[in-house]
C-alpha cells in the first residue's frame, strides 16, 4: 500500500512514526538485553546490579557428612570519578546454613565475614581493547557466629582484567588478603584468590559462563578449587530487569575437610542501567 506523505496531518504523521519505531522495538530491546548480559560479565562495568548467588556443597568435614547452603548477597555499585576514572565497588555478604562440617557441630546459621573489594578502573578500554582495574580488598570479621567467622581484619591488593570480543568475554580476577588485626588465638589469614572466567552470550541474552574460583591457603598451603559452569538470561518482571541463572559446580581440589565431588549454583541479579 502506498503511503502519500503529503496528505497526511503531523499528528497522523507522529502515529505513524510511532508505529514504525515500535514495530522494530523488539530486535532493540534484544539487543539492549544482550548488552546488560555482557556487561554483567565485566566485574568493572558501569552498571549497578545485586546479585544473589546461592550455593549449594557436600561432603563437607573430616566424615564427609556435612552440608552448607550459602547465599552470597554481592552488590556492585560503580562511581564516576571524572571523565576518565570509574571506582567499582564490589561487596560479598554471605548467608550461610550448615550442617555438620565439624563433628558434632550440629546446624550453624547466620552472616559470614564480608570482602570488600574497591576497583580504580579507565572508562575506557586499552588501544588493544583490554578492560582493567585495580585497587584494595579488605576482610571484615562480620560473621554472627564463631564458625562462620575467621576473626580477623584483612587487607590486600585486588585486581582484574578481561577483554570483550563479540559475544566472547575472558579475562581473570584476582586478589590476595593477610590478616592484620583480630583475635590472636585464631589462624592467621594469607591467602590468594584467582579466578579465570569466560562467557559466551547469545543474541537472545544467554550467556554460558565458566570460571573457577580457586583459593590457595599459604599458611596450611591448602587449595580450595570449584569449577563452576552457569547458564544466565537477562529477563524482565514487570519494571525490573534482572538476570536468573543455574548450573552446577564441580570441586577439583580441596583440603580435607573441605566440599568434595558436586554442588549446584543459583544466581537472581538485579540490574540498574543507567
Amino acid at each position: 500500500m502506498k503511503i502519500d506523505i503529503s496528505q497526511i496531518s503531523g499528528i497522523r504523521l507522529v502515529i505513524l512514526f510511532t508505529a514504525l519505531a515500535g514495530a522494530a522495538s523488539p530486535a532493540a530491546r534484544a539487543a539492549d538485553s544482550a548488552d546488560l548480559a555482557k556487561q554483567l560479565s565485566n566485574p568493572v562495568a558501569s552498571l549497578i546490579s545485586v546479585p544473589l548467588q546461592l550455593n549449594y556443597d557436600q561432603d563437607i568435614g573430616r566424615r564427609d557428612d556435612g552440608e552448607r547452603w550459602q547465599l552470597n548477597v554481592q552488590p556492585v555499585i560503580p562511581i564516576s570519578l571524572d571523565d576518565d576514572w570509574n571506582l567499582i565497588s564490589r561487596t560479598i555478604l554471605p548467608v550461610v546454613s550448615q550442617q555438620d562440617v565439624t563433628p558434632g557441630a550440629g546446624r550453624d546459621s547466620g552472616i559470614g565475614d564480608v570482602v570488600q573489594s574497591l576497583f580504580f578502573s579507565p572508562v575506557e578500554a586499552t588501544d588493544d581493547g583490554w578492560i582493567w582495574g585495580a585497587g584494595p580488598v579488605f576482610l571484615l570479621p562480620t560473621g554472627s557466629e564463631d564458625r562462620l567467622t575467621a576473626d580477623k581484619w584483612g587487607l590486600g591488593p585486588t585486581a582484574v582484567a578481561l577483554k570483550q570480543q563479540g559475544p566472547l568475554t575472558f579475562g581473570v580476577l584476582a586478589n590476595h588478603i593477610w590478616s592484620v588485626a583480630g583475635d590472636d588465638d585464631r589462624a592467621d589469614i594469607n591467602a590468594t584468590f584467582l579466578q579465570p572466567f569466560f562467557s559466551y552470550t547469545t543474541p537472545n541474552a544467554v550467556s554460558y559462563t565458566l570460571n573457577l574460583e580457586s583459593t590457595y591457603d599459604w599458611e596450611n598451603e591448602q587449595a580450595s578449587v570449584p569449577l563452576n559452569a552457569v547458564i544466565s538470561k537477562v529477563v524482565k518482571f514487570g519494571d525490573q530487569i534482572t538476570s536468573v541463572g543455574a548450573g552446577v559446580r564441580y570441586w577439583v581440589d580441596s583440603p580435607d575437610s573441605g566440599p568434595e565431588g558436586w554442588g549446584l549454583r543459583f544466581i537472581f541479579t538485579l540490574l540498574y542501567p543507567r
